[in-house]
Protein backbone atom coordinates (compact mmCIF):
# COMPACT_ATOMS: atom_id res chain seq x y z
CA UNK A 1 0.00 0.00 0.00
CA UNK A 2 1.52 3.36 -1.03
CA UNK A 3 2.35 5.72 1.85
CA UNK A 4 -0.14 8.51 2.62
CA UNK A 5 0.99 11.83 1.15
CA UNK A 6 1.45 14.66 3.66
CA UNK A 7 3.01 17.47 1.60
CA UNK A 8 3.36 20.08 4.35
CA UNK A 9 5.02 17.66 6.77
CA UNK A 10 7.30 16.56 3.92
CA UNK A 11 8.34 20.17 3.34
CA UNK A 12 9.04 20.69 7.05
CA UNK A 13 11.16 17.52 7.21
CA UNK A 14 13.13 18.59 4.15
CA UNK A 15 13.70 22.05 5.65
CA UNK A 16 15.15 20.50 8.81
CA UNK A 17 17.26 18.15 6.69
CA UNK A 18 18.64 21.12 4.74
CA UNK A 19 19.92 22.69 7.96
CA UNK A 20 21.53 19.44 9.13
CA UNK A 21 23.11 18.84 5.73
CA UNK A 22 24.49 22.38 5.61
CA UNK A 23 26.11 21.81 8.98
CA UNK A 24 27.37 18.41 7.85
CA UNK A 25 28.95 19.83 4.67
CA UNK A 26 30.60 22.58 6.69
CA UNK A 27 32.11 19.97 9.01
CA UNK A 28 33.32 17.88 6.06
CA UNK A 29 35.09 20.90 4.57
CA UNK A 30 36.51 21.76 8.00
CA UNK A 31 37.65 18.18 8.65
CA UNK A 32 39.43 18.04 5.30
CA UNK A 33 41.16 21.29 6.14
CA UNK A 34 42.53 19.80 9.37
CA UNK A 35 44.26 17.04 7.40
CA UNK A 36 41.77 14.16 7.65
CA UNK A 37 41.78 12.15 4.41
CA UNK A 38 38.66 12.39 2.26
CA UNK A 39 38.27 8.60 2.09
CA UNK A 40 38.25 8.36 5.87
CA UNK A 41 35.63 11.10 6.15
CA UNK A 42 33.39 9.13 3.78
CA UNK A 43 33.85 5.95 5.82
CA UNK A 44 32.92 7.49 9.17
CA UNK A 45 30.02 9.37 7.61
CA UNK A 46 28.54 6.05 6.47
CA UNK A 47 29.67 3.65 9.19
CA UNK A 48 28.35 5.37 12.33
CA UNK A 49 24.79 5.12 11.02
CA UNK A 50 24.91 1.31 11.23
CA UNK A 51 25.41 0.97 15.03
CA UNK A 52 23.20 4.00 15.71
CA UNK A 53 20.18 2.64 13.85
CA UNK A 54 20.90 -1.04 14.51
CA UNK A 55 21.37 -0.43 18.24
CA UNK A 56 18.21 1.67 18.51
CA UNK A 57 16.11 -0.96 16.75
CA UNK A 58 17.64 -3.78 18.82
CA UNK A 59 16.83 -1.98 22.09
CA UNK A 60 13.22 -1.67 21.00
CA UNK A 61 12.99 -5.22 19.63
CA UNK A 62 12.30 -3.92 16.12
CA UNK A 63 15.12 -5.34 14.03
CA UNK A 64 12.45 -6.88 11.84
CA UNK A 65 11.85 -3.44 10.36
CA UNK A 66 15.10 -3.90 8.42
CA UNK A 67 13.73 -6.92 6.59
CA UNK A 68 13.46 -6.31 2.85
CA UNK A 69 12.64 -8.22 -0.31
CA UNK A 70 14.39 -5.65 -2.50
CA UNK A 71 18.05 -6.05 -1.64
CA UNK A 72 19.18 -5.62 -5.29
CA UNK A 73 17.43 -2.25 -5.31
CA UNK A 74 19.21 -1.32 -2.07
CA UNK A 75 22.55 -2.27 -3.63
CA UNK A 76 21.84 -0.07 -6.67
CA UNK A 77 20.83 2.76 -4.36
CA UNK A 78 24.06 2.29 -2.36
CA UNK A 79 26.25 2.39 -5.47
CA UNK A 80 24.56 5.57 -6.70
CA UNK A 81 24.65 6.97 -3.19
CA UNK A 82 28.41 6.49 -2.88
CA UNK A 83 28.98 8.33 -6.15
CA UNK A 84 26.62 11.08 -5.04
CA UNK A 85 28.17 11.38 -1.58
CA UNK A 86 31.67 11.60 -3.07
CA UNK A 87 30.58 14.48 -5.29
CA UNK A 88 28.44 16.17 -2.63
CA UNK A 89 31.31 16.24 -0.14
CA UNK A 90 33.98 16.80 -2.78
CA UNK A 91 32.38 20.00 -4.11
CA UNK A 92 32.71 22.07 -0.90
CA UNK A 93 36.31 20.89 -0.50
CA UNK A 94 37.13 22.07 -4.03
CA UNK A 95 35.02 25.25 -3.88
CA UNK A 96 34.02 27.95 -1.39
CA UNK A 97 31.07 26.79 0.69
CA UNK A 98 28.45 29.18 -0.74
CA UNK A 99 29.45 28.49 -4.35
CA UNK A 100 29.26 24.72 -3.91
CA UNK A 101 25.84 25.16 -2.29
CA UNK A 102 24.48 27.31 -5.09
CA UNK A 103 25.60 24.81 -7.73
CA UNK A 104 23.72 22.19 -5.75
CA UNK A 105 20.56 24.21 -6.36
CA UNK A 106 20.39 22.60 -9.79
CA UNK A 107 18.94 19.54 -8.02
CA UNK A 108 15.23 20.55 -8.38
CA UNK A 109 15.83 21.27 -12.05
CA UNK A 110 17.30 17.82 -12.61
CA UNK A 111 14.48 16.37 -10.48
CA UNK A 112 11.83 17.74 -12.85
CA UNK A 113 13.67 16.34 -15.87
CA UNK A 114 14.18 12.94 -14.25
CA UNK A 115 10.58 12.84 -13.03
CA UNK A 116 9.49 13.21 -16.64
CA UNK A 117 11.97 10.65 -17.98
CA UNK A 118 11.92 8.01 -15.22
CA UNK A 119 8.58 8.43 -13.45
CA UNK A 120 6.71 9.29 -16.65
CA UNK A 121 5.23 12.37 -15.00
CA UNK A 122 3.73 14.82 -17.49
CA UNK A 123 5.62 18.09 -17.24
CA UNK A 124 3.96 21.08 -18.88
CA UNK A 125 5.06 24.61 -19.79
CA UNK A 126 5.08 25.95 -16.23
CA UNK A 127 7.68 23.53 -14.92
CA UNK A 128 9.72 23.52 -18.15
CA UNK A 129 9.87 27.32 -17.87
CA UNK A 130 11.06 26.90 -14.29
CA UNK A 131 13.78 24.52 -15.50
CA UNK A 132 15.01 27.14 -18.00
CA UNK A 133 14.86 29.87 -15.33
CA UNK A 134 16.84 27.73 -12.92
CA UNK A 135 19.58 26.96 -15.44
CA UNK A 136 19.82 30.69 -16.23
CA UNK A 137 20.45 31.30 -12.53
CA UNK A 138 23.15 28.64 -12.47
CA UNK A 139 24.89 30.31 -15.44
CA UNK A 140 24.78 33.70 -13.72
CA UNK A 141 26.38 32.22 -10.59
CA UNK A 142 28.97 30.05 -12.34
CA UNK A 143 29.83 32.71 -15.00
CA UNK A 144 31.57 30.29 -17.41
CA UNK A 145 34.92 31.67 -18.52
CA UNK A 146 34.78 34.64 -16.15
CA UNK A 147 34.44 33.07 -12.72
CA UNK A 148 37.00 32.31 -10.02
CA UNK A 149 35.30 28.92 -9.69
CA UNK A 150 37.58 26.08 -10.92
CA UNK A 151 35.95 24.21 -13.85
CA UNK A 152 36.57 20.82 -12.23
CA UNK A 153 35.01 21.98 -8.97
CA UNK A 154 32.00 23.35 -10.86
CA UNK A 155 31.62 20.04 -12.71
CA UNK A 156 31.71 18.13 -9.41
CA UNK A 157 29.13 20.50 -7.91
CA UNK A 158 26.72 20.08 -10.82
CA UNK A 159 27.36 16.34 -10.84
CA UNK A 160 26.40 16.23 -7.17
CA UNK A 161 23.14 18.05 -7.93
CA UNK A 162 22.30 15.55 -10.66
CA UNK A 163 23.10 12.57 -8.42
CA UNK A 164 20.95 13.91 -5.57
CA UNK A 165 18.02 14.23 -7.96
CA UNK A 166 18.58 10.71 -9.34
CA UNK A 167 18.92 9.21 -5.87
CA UNK A 168 15.72 10.98 -4.81
CA UNK A 169 13.89 9.08 -7.53
CA UNK A 170 15.40 5.80 -6.28
CA UNK A 171 14.44 6.54 -2.67
CA UNK A 172 10.89 7.38 -3.65
CA UNK A 173 10.64 4.04 -5.45
CA UNK A 174 12.06 2.14 -2.46
CA UNK A 175 9.71 4.02 -0.13
CA UNK A 176 6.73 2.31 -1.76
CA UNK A 177 7.68 -0.92 0.00
CA UNK A 178 10.38 -0.23 2.61
CA UNK A 179 10.49 2.04 5.67
CA UNK A 180 12.80 5.09 5.71
CA UNK A 181 14.88 3.57 8.50
CA UNK A 182 15.45 0.42 6.43
CA UNK A 183 16.52 2.42 3.36
CA UNK A 184 18.98 4.48 5.39
CA UNK A 185 20.38 1.43 7.23
CA UNK A 186 21.08 -0.64 4.13
CA UNK A 187 22.69 2.26 2.30
CA UNK A 188 25.01 2.87 5.25
CA UNK A 189 25.81 -0.82 5.76
CA UNK A 190 26.64 -1.48 2.11
CA UNK A 191 28.60 1.72 1.53
CA UNK A 192 30.58 1.50 4.78
CA UNK A 193 31.59 -2.07 3.88
CA UNK A 194 32.99 -0.80 0.57
CA UNK A 195 34.74 2.16 2.18
CA UNK A 196 36.21 -0.15 4.84
CA UNK A 197 38.17 -1.95 2.12
CA UNK A 198 39.88 1.34 1.28
CA UNK A 199 40.28 2.56 4.86
CA UNK A 200 43.81 1.10 5.40
CA UNK A 201 45.06 3.36 2.59
CA UNK A 202 43.63 6.51 4.23
CA UNK A 203 43.65 5.99 8.00
CA UNK A 204 45.92 8.18 10.13
CA UNK A 205 46.23 9.31 13.76
CA UNK A 206 43.79 11.99 14.91
CA UNK A 207 43.50 14.41 17.79
CA UNK A 208 40.52 14.26 20.16
CA UNK A 209 39.02 17.26 18.40
CA UNK A 210 39.29 15.58 15.00
CA UNK A 211 37.57 12.48 16.38
CA UNK A 212 34.74 14.67 17.70
CA UNK A 213 34.34 16.21 14.27
CA UNK A 214 34.24 12.77 12.61
CA UNK A 215 31.64 11.55 15.11
CA UNK A 216 29.53 14.68 14.52
CA UNK A 217 29.73 14.04 10.76
CA UNK A 218 28.44 10.49 11.25
CA UNK A 219 25.60 11.46 13.60
CA UNK A 220 24.43 14.43 11.52
CA UNK A 221 24.58 12.32 8.37
CA UNK A 222 22.38 9.66 9.95
CA UNK A 223 19.76 12.16 11.16
CA UNK A 224 19.73 14.09 7.89
CA UNK A 225 19.29 10.92 5.83
CA UNK A 226 16.34 9.82 7.94
CA UNK A 227 14.68 13.19 7.43
CA UNK A 228 15.41 13.21 3.70
CA UNK A 229 14.02 9.72 3.20
CA UNK A 230 10.90 10.43 5.25
CA UNK A 231 10.27 13.63 3.29
CA UNK A 232 10.49 11.75 -0.03
CA UNK A 233 8.09 9.14 1.33
CA UNK A 234 5.48 11.77 2.23
CA UNK A 235 5.84 14.26 -0.62
CA UNK A 236 6.56 14.70 -4.32
CA UNK A 237 10.22 14.73 -5.38
CA UNK A 238 10.13 18.02 -7.29
CA UNK A 239 8.25 19.72 -4.45
CA UNK A 240 10.22 18.78 -1.33
CA UNK A 241 13.62 19.40 -2.93
CA UNK A 242 12.69 23.11 -3.15
CA UNK A 243 13.38 23.39 0.58
CA UNK A 244 17.06 22.80 -0.12
CA UNK A 245 17.32 26.47 -1.14
CA UNK A 246 17.35 27.40 2.53
CA UNK A 247 20.82 25.89 2.72
CA UNK A 248 22.22 29.02 1.02
CA UNK A 249 21.49 30.95 4.22
CA UNK A 250 23.37 28.45 6.36
CA UNK A 251 26.22 28.14 3.85
CA UNK A 252 26.63 31.92 3.86
CA UNK A 253 26.65 32.07 7.65
CA UNK A 254 29.09 29.17 8.02
CA UNK A 255 31.33 30.52 5.26
CA UNK A 256 31.53 33.89 7.00
CA UNK A 257 31.98 32.53 10.53
CA UNK A 258 34.47 29.75 9.78
CA UNK A 259 36.37 30.91 6.66
CA UNK A 260 35.59 34.65 6.56
CA UNK A 261 34.16 34.24 3.05
CA UNK A 262 31.04 35.85 1.62
CA UNK A 263 29.41 34.99 -1.73
CA UNK A 264 30.25 37.27 -4.67
CA UNK A 265 27.66 39.56 -6.27
CA UNK A 266 26.94 36.99 -9.00
CA UNK A 267 25.59 34.58 -6.39
CA UNK A 268 23.07 37.11 -5.15
CA UNK A 269 22.05 37.90 -8.74
CA UNK A 270 21.62 34.26 -9.74
CA UNK A 271 20.11 32.90 -6.55
CA UNK A 272 16.72 34.69 -6.98
CA UNK A 273 16.38 33.12 -10.44
CA UNK A 274 16.98 29.63 -9.06
CA UNK A 275 14.76 30.20 -6.02
CA UNK A 276 12.05 31.61 -8.29
CA UNK A 277 12.25 28.46 -10.40
CA UNK A 278 11.85 26.37 -7.27
CA UNK A 279 8.83 28.35 -6.16
CA UNK A 280 7.17 27.79 -9.54
CA UNK A 281 7.81 24.06 -9.25
CA UNK A 282 6.41 23.97 -5.69
CA UNK A 283 3.35 25.96 -6.74
CA UNK A 284 2.59 23.64 -9.64
CA UNK A 285 2.98 20.59 -7.39
CA UNK A 286 0.51 22.13 -4.94
CA UNK A 287 -2.00 22.89 -7.70
CA UNK A 288 -1.69 19.37 -9.12
CA UNK A 289 -2.20 17.76 -5.71
CA UNK A 290 -5.43 19.74 -5.23
CA UNK A 291 -6.89 19.23 -8.69
CA UNK A 292 -6.07 15.56 -9.29
CA UNK A 293 -7.60 12.58 -7.55
CA UNK A 294 -5.27 9.74 -6.47
CA UNK A 295 -6.59 7.57 -9.30
CA UNK A 296 -6.44 10.13 -12.10
CA UNK A 297 -3.55 10.35 -14.53
CA UNK A 298 -1.25 13.32 -14.20
CA UNK A 299 -2.41 16.18 -16.38
CA UNK A 300 -0.09 18.37 -18.37
CA UNK A 301 0.52 21.87 -17.01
Amino acid sequence: MPPVQRPYLALALRLAAAFLLSTLVMLVKYASGTGIAFGEILFWRAFLTVPLLGGWLALHGELGRLRTRRMPAHVRRAVMGMVGMTMTFGAPILLPLAESTTLGFATPIFAVILSALLLREQVGPWRWTAVALGFAGVLVIARPGQSHIPPFGAAVGLGAAFMVALISIQIRDLSRTDEPISIVFWFSAISSAVYALLLPFFHSQHSQWQWLVLIAIGVLGCLAQLLLTAALRLGQVASVIVMDYSSLVWATIYGWLVWNQLPPASTWLGAPLIIGAGMVIAWREHVRSRTQSPMSPAAGE
